[in-house]
């Protein structure tokens, strides 16, 4: 007899070994249909897996986190299946599932086209209605290499021949095609469905060496559901229209080239919205007790050494020489004769520096250091991206030196910072994360439990619902991660929060306690939009471009109909202006329509119309972007609404 227990506690008996289809058929024919792999004994594994001794089991269905991943990495070999049998002679190399999707990487002389991507798309949906029973098989190492070498598929033979003698080799068949694969898959084709779409074809090196061959690799999605499939494809429409990049070339906001790879060439538009978000930031950093300081740029490798960065992160940094003088001024500097010096890529060990700098009371703590830092990180060329992945960044970095007894109440004081901040950007979807110790760390556990707790406690007494993120904290300590999510339904990790014992340590940190005795300080790393290039990019994408007026570098343009009101809209813009709003003055001989268009395109969020009526009754005609009714008004009025409007809102608050 073989007993399963299931999750509800109850227990069912079988008089021998049993498969999860038989299990889930004498649950119910409705959750057999349903049913798509099991968990054993904690365990993902394919449904038709026979067990042959006592277990728990829990049946997997479409309803179940984890079915997503096994349809995409069944839609993974069903790309496979489908290109070998249209194409034969191509060799299948790796195919992974991905974020929201998937990815297969072919050897094929001949490239692929976006033709061909439809004709694989329809030999796909054919396999899937031929339901195609899957199979597992455990085969030999040098038995698995010799068959995909007899078949031409040196590269899948070069993986299995790197796996350690005696190694189970597990093979899963799909009908008559078969692959190497760890699985679990689905029982059969049709349980993968329709819900998937070829997206693209990009080239990929085997192994991602540039000295190996150059492969195709096709990435598609697929989704448990044709309505998920849909709305996810409108997400990805909708991100191609907001995209920063594109929306900062329209709105002349900044631009990239070649000659500065990583960093960003500011035009007078994009650097007004720089400016706003800064003295905003600096506004609300004063008002919450920090104090702003400036550190170097340039930093001697020894002290990177003495902070650990230099082991840890000396590949992503920007490393000069630093020639040494001769001892007597006169001489010329001697050749060879260099220290080493690196382009800060963090600002926290210069602001411990400045911590040091004279003797420290527990009376001071807690000390709010903040700083607009420009740091510079020697990012892979293929990793930039836009405004979103940079080498050269200014933080609005932040770190407060305190005392234990103080991590709950300034984590909670930070939480309560951010929270108001993100709220004035319109940003108020965020889920809070609290990342525990790693396996590698620094630190006690001791250490690590109280410094957990201290983080847990905060959260608690903000009123905020925290998930834990398990073994994701920092080398040092454990940290709090913040996952917003936009307008269009995207993930983003924003700011920071890191509460560490070992930087103190390591740099000889120390304040006077009560006793008189020296003791280290806490050290809290903290960020609230993280970096103003990433934070910036990722306003414009939130917003599809349409920024806030208080951030909009240009807030209301002023625009005739005709050239009798020309000296009118003169006369309105110096109003505007006066009243403290960044106004555009366009009176050229055009259309209205015309101007309309061309400034609603630019993202201006008000266009002030004018002609002879509105000239000789004192009124405005104004259109806001993206609505369709316009509000006629007296002059005086809409200037007054705007100027309002306009102010960031810790100031519109205040008044």
């Amino acid at each position: 007899m073989v007993a399963i227990t299931l999750p509800d506690g109850s227990v069912r008996q079988f008089d021998g070994a049993v498969t999860g289809t038989d299990i889930a058929e004498s649950i119910s024919k409705s959750l057999a249909k349903k049913a798509l792999a099991m968990r054993l004994d904690g365990a993902l594994v394919d449904l038709f897996r026979e067990i042959d001794r006592d277990a728990s089991v829990a049946i997997v269905t479409c309803d179940d986190p984890e079915a997503l991943e096994l349809i995409r990495h069944d839609a993974a070999h069903l790309l496979a299946q489908a290109v070998q049998d249209l194409y034969p002679g191509t060799q299948v190399t790796i195919g992974p599932v991905i974020e929201h999707g998937f990815y297969y990487d072919f050897a094929r002389d001949e490239p692929f086209s976006t033709d061909d991507l439809e004709k694989i798309e329809k030999r796909m949906a054919e396999l899937v209605d031929a339901d195609l029973p899957t199979r597992r098989e455990i085969w030999d190492r040098d038995k698995a290499v010799d068959h995909f070498k007899a078949l031409g598929e040196h590269y899948k033979a070069e993986i299995i021949a790197e796996f350690p003698q005696g190694e189970e080799i597990r093979i899963y068949h799909h009908g008559p095609w078969h692959d190497l694969c760890r699985g679990p898959h689905l029982p059969s084709t049709k349980h993968i469905g329709k819900a998937f779409k070829l997206m693209k074809v990009a080239g990929a090196y085997w192994r991602g060496d540039h000295r190996n061959a150059m492969l195709q690799r096709i990435y598609g999605t697929a989704w448990a559901s044709e309505k998920d499939l849909k709305a996810h494809l409108h997400r990805l429409e909708e991100a191609e229209k907001r995209d920063h990049r594109r929306l900062g070339r329209e709105m002349d906001l900044f631009h990239f080239q070649p000659e500065a790879q990583g960093s960003v060439f500011w035009h007078p538009k994009g650097y007004l919205i720089w400016r706003e978000l800064e003295a905003y930031m600096r506004r609300r950093l004063d008002a919450d007790g920090y104090a702003e300081v400036k550190s170097p740029q340039l930093l001697d490798a020894k002290l990177w050494e003495q902070s650990g960065h230099w082991g840890k992160f000396r590949e992503n940094m920007f490393v000069v020489p630093d020639e040494i003088p001769s001892a007597e001024e006169d001489r010329p500097i001697i050749t060879g004769e260099t220290d080493l010096m690196a382009l800060k890529p963090m600002n926290c060990p210069a602001h411990v520096q400045i911590f040091k700098q004279g003797v420290k009371s527990y009376r001071d703590l807690p000390i709010r250091m903040a700083e607009f830092g420009c740091c510079h990180r020697n990012e892979p060329h293929g990793a930039l991206h836009g405004l979103m992945r940079v080498r050269q960044m200014t933080q609005d970095d932040a770190h407060i030196f305190c005392r234990e007894d103080q991590i709950t109440e300034e984590t909670q004081r930070f939480l309560n910072l951010f929270a108001r901040i993100y709220a004035d950007m319109g940003m108020t979807d965020i889920a809070y994360r609290l990342a525990t110790r790693p396996e590698l760390r620094a630190g006690d556990d001791a250490t690590w439990d109280r410094a957990e707790k201290a983080l847990a406690e905060a959260l608690t007494a903000a009123g905020i619902k925290f998930d834990y993120a398990e073994g994701e904290g920092a080398f040092y300590g454990p940290k709090l991660e913040f996952h917003l999510t936009d307008a269009i339904g995207r993930t983003w990790q924003a700011g920071t929060y890191q509460l560490d014992y070992v930087l103190p340590e390591r740099l000889d940190a120390t304040y006077i306690d009560a006793a008189g005795a020296k003791q280290r300080p806490v050290m809290l790393h903290r960020a609230v939009l993280g970096t103003f290039e990433r934070f910036i990019g990722l306003l414009i994408e939130h917003y599809a471009g349409r920024l806030p007026v208080w951030l909009a570098p240009v807030q209301v343009v002023v625009a005739t109909i005709t050239s009798d009101a020309d000296d009118y809209a003169r006369d309105t813009a110096k109003a505007f202006e006066a009243a403290g709003v960044r106004v555009g003055l366009d009176i050229r001989n055009e259309k209205i329509n015309y101007k309309v268009r061309e400034h609603s395109h630019a993202k201006a969020p008000a266009i002030a119309v004018v002609g002879a009526r509105e000239a000789e009754e004192e009124m405005i005609s104004l259109r806001r972007l993206g609505e369709k009714q316009q509000q006629v008004a007296p002059r005086a009025e809409i200037i007054a609404a705007l100027a309002r409007e306009a102010l960031a809102p810790d100031l519109r608050q205040a008044s």
